[in-house]
């Protein structure tokens, strides 16, 4: 399985600890997955685990491709897809694990884990949980990632591992990997803002402090839609029971236009849809909501928020998980303002209460967590839903084949 030059690097170095911070698209999967076949060949009988932030996330990603890469292999004895366990002929166990539950990771001693995405997954499941499992085999872990912000405990791993004894620590570009061409760079950097293409694709740890929308400006952001096109009107919306928030724009020309808002105390989503239709009785309304929306009951009868909105007459399109938070601001300040120097998203001064939060809304001091508990994120949250749906952070690249056949530098199968 060839290497680029920077993932060799990590595969070469014989520290027990070990953390990879990379831009997207950098190769980690393709690397982590080689790194813990090769622990789980070299060492017979040996237990691995691979971590992913969650179950469905291990499945979805990592599943399909160890067990292609096994099985060409013909290592393979038995697997569970049940369980996302693999025995390879050696006695060794390769299982995929998610930090979803990670309460429940607790008991077992492992030779190798790898923490695929660690930024997302919890500190605790990492102290208190994986790290115990460690000791008794005196096992290996590789961490492998993306920036998550300067005071986040994944900038503190990272830093840490600088420093101490047995560990290493490793920063790479998107470029560096090798695996997503300059003229894509170069199509991210007009798309991004300056800000988020250096955490995305530098790999660089931001400072989160201050408001948390930099890039809105009043006099570059703030304009009056003279005369909206309300042939179709597109509506993000948060849910809650007070305040209840959509944002109503029209989306021309790649660009965002937000020229009206509802903002209702002590509220339902019947209500909400009575009062989009009463004023837009002639649009076809398409609604980017909270996911959370299709669980959550909404009415007395055991609606959802999701059906209330589509028995409304309301085309409705949203996720079927949450994107992370960061992802959701970073495609909102991409849109007020990319690293070329270009708005293509603007509010009416009317909606007062999306200038607002786009205006006010800050980071809790010392942290890269957003301050709820001032009130102002339900609008911007309704935005973001909207923004992230029609204009996401993360895009999906056409990368150079992976090769058939990996080598640890012996021609020795089971």
């Amino acid at each position: 399985m060839p290497l680029s030059v920077p993932q060799a690097t990590v595969t070469e170095d014989k520290n027990r600890f070990r953390v990879l911070i990379t831009g997207r698209r950098f190769g980690k999967t393709h690397l982590c997955i080689r790194e813990i076949c090769k622990a789980a060949a070299r060492k017979p009988g040996s237990i691995n685990w691979a971590i992913c932030p969650s179950y469905r996330m291990a499945k979805q990603i990592w599943w399909i491709q160890i067990c292609s890469k096994l099985s060409d292999l013909r290592w393979i004895k038995s697997k569970n897809e049940a369980e996302l366990t693999i025995m390879l002929k050696n006695g060794s166990i390769i299982a995929l694990k998610g930090a979803d539950n990670w309460d429940s990771l607790r008991g077992v001693g492992l030779d190798f884990v790898v923490i695929d995405e660690f930024q997302d997954v919890p500190r605790q499941a990492w102290t208190e949980v994986i790290r115990p499992t460690l000791s008794d085999k005196k096992g290996r872990a590789l961490f492998c990632g993306t920036p998550k912000g300067v005071g986040s405990w994944s900038h503190k791993l990272f830093t840490q591992a600088i420093h101490e004894p047995d560990w290493n620590a490793w920063q790479f570009t998107t470029i560096e990997g090798g695996n997503v061409a300059q003229d894509e760079i170069d199509s991210a950097r007009r798309d991004l803002d300056d800000k988020t293409f250096a955490q995305e694709y530098l790999a660089t740890f931001n400072t989160y402090s201050g408001v948390v929308y930099y890039n809105f400006d009043y006099k570059g952001t703030v304009k009056p839609c003279e005369d909206p096109h309300t042939g179709i009107i597109h509506i993000g919306q948060d849910f809650n029971y007070s305040p209840q928030c959509c944002v109503i724009a029209q989306v021309t020309n790649d660009a965002i236009h937000v020229f009206d808002e509802i903002h209702m105390l002590t509220s339902s989503t019947e209500e909400v849809a009575k009062e989009v239709r009463a004023r837009y009785p002639q649009s076809k309304v398409i609604v980017y909501p909270d996911p959370s929306g299709k669980q959550r009951k909404a009415s007395a009868g055991g609606k959802t928020d999701f059906s209330i909105l589509h028995n409304a007459g309301f085309e409705l399109k949203a996720r079927n998980v949450h994107t992370p938070i960061r992802d959701r601001v970073n495609a909102v300040n991409a849109r007020l303002l990319s690293a070329d120097g270009k708005r293509k998203l603007y509010v009416d001064p009317k909606c007062k209460h999306t200038v607002e939060s786009l205006m006010r809304l800050t980071y809790t001091e010392g942290t890269s967590q957003i301050a709820k508990n001032s009130g102002l994120d339900h609008a911007s949250d309704a935005l973001g839903y909207l923004v992230d749906y029609l204009y996401p952070i993360k895009k999906k690249y056409s990368t150079t084949e992976e090769p058939q056949q990996w080598s640890f530098g012996t021609k020795k199968r089971w």
